[in-house]
């Protein structure tokens, strides 16, 4: 089982595999619906948090999830604690093309897309749409996700109670490290439903790694690439200590 993950263009890296090298992608992109508009109670430009990752990457343990006057509370608690750190908002303001669909589709004998429906002109009807119901209402994020795939069958609901960055949901509860996180166990149901063993799996835009701590659990092997080297260190510590949390059981 190999489970890998580089920091690096997700166009880059496709481009050296094979047809059809892929068994399965399943993928979440930027759905180019300004998410840190919904998250800030301020304007905040995505170029100074492109300089602020430049110059602040991850120093030390805390957690400031967005910035601005909403997260203050957050940052001067987690600041009493101990040294604290900045994470960049996540910029979703440049969908991915058809160019990189059209790569994708060459890469991988089945795609599951999360926002499809935000890339209907680039990939077409699906007769299986995958439905996350968050089971919660009237958030500020939708109450559902909407994944497209090329799969065959009748689309599926998968019921899972998220609340974003937040952490009230203590059954649920998880660490979460970015602003469009979606939860382990919701991958873990995919690969349930629609990977067999042996399957080489791909997440070009890795974010938090909760797809690949899954691919983890479930024996798959995977393949995950991740552009932000903020994001990627992030992930990173998150799988170690997942990892080494999950030898220790064993043991």
């Amino acid at each position: 089982m190999a489970t890998q993950a580089f920091c690096r263009d997700c166009m880059e890296a496709m481009r050296e595999f094979p047809d059809k090298f892929f068994d399965l992608a399943v993928v979440d992109p930027p759905y180019g619906i300004n998410i840190i508009g919904e998250h800030r109670s301020q304007t905040v430009h995505v170029e100074r948090e492109r300089e602020r990752e430049r110059r602040a990457p991850v120093v030390g343990p805390g957690f400031r999830p967005f910035g601005g006057k909403s997260s203050n509370s957050v940052w001067k608690r987690q600041k009493s604690g101990g040294v604290s750190k900045f994470y960049p908002v996540f910029d979703d303001s440049s969908p991915p093309d058809e160019t990189y669909f059209r790569e994708l589709q060459r890469v991988s004998r089945n795609q599951i897309i999360w926002g499809g429906n935000f890339f209907l002109d680039h990939l077409g009807r699906a007769t299986c749409m995958i439905v996350w119901d968050k089971k919660r209402r009237g958030l500020t994020q939708a109450d559902c996700e909407l994944a497209w795939t090329n799969l065959p069958g009748q689309s599926r609901i998968f019921e899972w109670k998220w609340n974003g960055m937040l952490q009230q949901d203590m059954k649920n509860k998880e660490e979460r490290i970015h602003a469009t996180q979606k939860p382990v166990a919701l991958y873990k149901w995919l690969y349930q439903q629609f990977a067999k063993p042996g399957f080489k799996v791909l997440d070009t835009h890795l974010g938090s790694g909760s797809s690949r701590i899954a691919a983890y659990d479930a024996g798959l092997d995977f393949w995950g690439y991740e552009i932000s080297r903020t994001y990627f260190d992030l992930q990173e510590e998150r799988f170690a200590r997942h990892a080494a949390q999950l030898s220790l059981f064993v043991d």
